[in-house]
């Protein structure tokens, strides 16, 4: 495990082996949750991630209701 220290600007730097193994990049954004253990940094998957996630998914909305069922 490496450590790493918060700047006066409140920045933290991650250790060169931490962004190589993960495969980060400069300006790659970063959602921020605090948990139990401390603070937990997630990397923000980009849109483009996301293109072909619902392959094989089911896309027929014959069963769906419409307005005039709703109550």
């Amino acid at each position: 495990m490496e450590t790493t220290t918060l700047s006066t600007k409140y920045q933290l730097v991650l250790p060169k082996a931490l962004r190589e193994s993960m495969n980060l990049k400069p300006g790659q954004r970063f959602m921020v949750r605090a948990s139990e253990h401390g603070i937990e940094p997630l990397p923000c998957e980009p849109v483009s991630a996301l293109r072909g996630f619902l392959e094989g998914a089911d896309t027929c909305l014959d069963d769906i209701r419409t307005r005039d069922d709703r109550v």
